[in-house]
């Protein structure tokens, strides 16, 4: 029997359409591009707090509307190839067209199409799968006082796998009872990269929402962050996971004035040398290593979060 002194109230709520597929071809010129999303949308706020208490749905928009208010916008959105303003677009409609909605949650994540070369020249129209390395993004648009919008924006890199062959080494580390792992010199270094970057647009006139949105350049900031992520694990001599990591993190907030934080989960993906010695004495360890056994689990797992100083500037 329920024990009627306890006393419940509603925390916390959201609802709306997950796993949204959405795929759009732009055919503006005689090259193609394609934008494939996985979208998911949730609404929030004090008008529904009703549907779970007192199982009214007078303020509950059908998921299957959210779903269609995907499509419908990607039809005539010209931000779709931008992730975050199409995502701020749709975030934005939802509390335009339902003004019970306090807040709008878009998720979106952009799956990696590369287009084809043939015969040494890129196709028109034709795309393979590359890898399964993900752009994404989180927005959430908020209702303020006076028509006002606050958005947040995270965007992120995932499942940007990198290896190199050489120029990492892991030296010079606490060693006691519990240390089996040798120093290493010079070893194999991979690693499947996420990387998140955090924006922020406050009290903003919502008919001036998106062209203020549309001042940020955020498809150059997504290019720029995955090359100094290459770049900088390619070329750094590295000591550690950590000391890499952070060299990478600093190098975008310098170059973005937009880029406030940045943050990075480097999971250590392992390849250990084969001992061969049993087999006729062949050497297989230390400088003559070049077969290895790859081992994914378990792993080191790397993070940090970089932010910018006050009163310091980037290059743009």
């Amino acid at each position: 029997m329920a024990n009627n002194s306890v006393k419940v109230f509603l925390d916390k709520q959201e609802y709306g359409k997950d796993r949204v597929r959405l795929l759009k071809v732009h055919r503006d010129s005689k090259v193609h591009r394609v934008d494939d999303m996985t979208i998911r949308c949730l609404l929030s706020g004090a008008a529904f707090t009703t549907s779970y208490t007192e199982a009214s749905n007078k303020a509950v928009v059908a998921t299957d509307s959210i779903k269609n208010t995907c499509y419908v916008l990607a039809k005539s959105s010209k931000n779709v190839d931008t992730i975050e303003l199409y995502g701020s677009e749709l975030g934005n409609h939802f509390l335009n067209t339902y003004n019970w909605v306090e807040n709008a949650h878009v998720t979106i994540i952009r799956h990696r199409w590369a287009r084809m070369n043939i015969d040494g020249k890129p196709h028109t129209h034709s795309f393979w799968r590359d890898g399964e390395e993900t752009r994404q993004t989180d927005i959430w648009v908020k209702r303020g006082p006076n028509g006002q919008r606050t958005v947040e924006i995270k965007s992120a890199i995932t499942g940007l796998l990198v290896l190199k062959t050489t120029g990492s080494s892991f030296e010079d580390f606490v060693r006691d009872e519990y240390t089996t792992l040798a120093e290493a010199k010079d070893r194999i270094l991979s690693t499947c990269v996420d990387s998140t970057w955090e924006f922020n647009v406050t009290n903003v006139q919502t008919s001036a929402l998106m062209s203020t949105l549309s001042q940020i350049p955020f498809n150059q900031i997504y290019d720029s962050v995955r090359e100094v992520t290459c770049k900088v694990f390619a070329e750094d001599e590295s000591a550690s996971v950590q000391a890499t990591l952070y060299k990478m993190a600093a190098q975008s907030i310098e170059n973005w004035k937009w880029l406030h934080r940045v943050s990075y989960a480097l999971p250590n993906r392992h390849f250990f040398a084969v001992d061969l010695s049993y087999f006729r004495g062949t050497k297989n360890l230390a400088e003559n290593a070049d077969v290895y056994q790859p081992l994914s689990d378990p792993s080191g797992l790397i993070c940090a979060t970089v932010t910018r100083a006050p009163n310091t500037t980037a290059r743009l």
